[in-house]
């Protein structure tokens, strides 16, 4: 991350003193076919409202017969939020749910009591080659809802608010902000927007939700007085509006909420309010309990405690 000297904050506005309560480095975490950005969890800092887990996956350029493959694996008590930004995936899950994500939609998967998917690039994509750039994040549940039924929603891209405002440009993904209502039904207060700013843009991030941070994808933006580069998460403190600008041709991911009903235990691909629901989980994926996905029966990811042991069997199926 590069660094810009802050100015002394200004005599008596609130915004200029103290508006930043963390700034995270995103950590690389290389998945085979690329490299992605992990932000949360992190050491400084577990959740964001409910988000608790946010990947930047790409910028990455696939050539031909080359693409993604991530093979049926389970999620509990946790919703996910997939958004691009360029290229295609595509989703199949346990419930018979086939969907190819595309830029600028919402899919939505609950995961609720248990559910498996599967994401993979096409074979009509692998056949032409692709740029693939977007975020993947996963939202807790209450604990009111973790145990709640799975379900998958998708929402176009044209479903989307989109706000628009000379050189503020918003795509309002959940929740309410800049005087629109997003579409999609979240499992509690959730704030998730897409913004780009050209060079000279500002905007006022509201005290509307308790816990806010800005990602920066592209560009740079100056928040507190300071420069914050691409790949930088800035957690702002609560209860004032806070000011960003851009010097600069930027994009931005501003996202958050209320805060959890407590602290969550994250283990592999599951969340949950409960250790012993992870256990459980543990479990059942072990002995082959979860649904599968149709047509995608044969593949799967075996628990990482599972790795490397020849040939034993699980659930009915052989690890190699």
């Amino acid at each position: 991350m590069s660094w810009s000297p802050c100015p002394e904050p200004t005599l008596g506005h609130a915004a200029s003193v103290n508006a930043i309560e963390t700034i995270i480095v995103p950590r690389a975490v290389d998945l085979g076919e690329m490299t992605v950005r992990r932000a949360l969890p992190s050491t400084k800092r577990q959740m964001v409202g409910p988000f608790i887990f946010f990947d930047q996956m790409g910028p990455a350029e696939f050539l031909t017969d080359q693409g993604i493959d991530v093979r049926p694996h389970p999620h509990i008590n946790l919703a996910t939020l997939t958004y691009l930004l360029d290229g295609e995936i595509l989703h199949r899950d346990s419930l018979g749910t086939e969907q190819a994500i595309q830029p600028g939609a919402i899919n939505w998967m609950r995961a609720g009591k248990g559910i498996v998917h599967s994401e993979r690039t096409s074979a009509e994509k692998k056949a032409s080659g692709q740029r693939l750039f977007g975020l993947q994040t996963w939202v807790a549940l209450p604990e009111s809802a973790e145990e709640s039924d799975p379900a998958f929603l998708h929402h176009p891209e044209t479903d989307l608010p989109r706000i628009e405002d000379g050189p503020l440009s918003v795509r309002l993904i959940a929740g309410s902000a800049f005087g629109q209502i997003s579409p999609l039904a979240t499992a509690s207060p959730t704030l998730y927007a897409d913004i780009a700013l050209t060079a000279g843009g500002r905007f006022a991030v509201d005290a509307d939700v308790e816990e806010r941070a800005l990602y920066v994808l592209t560009g740079s933006i100056i928040c507190d007085g300071c420069r914050h580069e691409s790949g930088t998460l800035v957690v702002l403190k609560p209860g004032a509006s806070v000011p960003v600008g851009a010097d600069m041709d930027a994009r931005v991911m501003l996202f958050g909420g209320e805060p959890m009903d407590g602290p969550r235990h994250i283990w592999w691909n599951f969340v949950s309010s409960r250790p012993e629901r992870i256990e459980q989980a543990k479990e059942e994926w072990r002995q082959g309990r979860f649904d599968t996905v149709p047509g995608d029966e044969a593949a799967f990811i075996p628990l990482p405690d599972d790795i490397g042991t020849p040939r034993r069997a699980v659930g009915g199926r052989a690890l190699v």
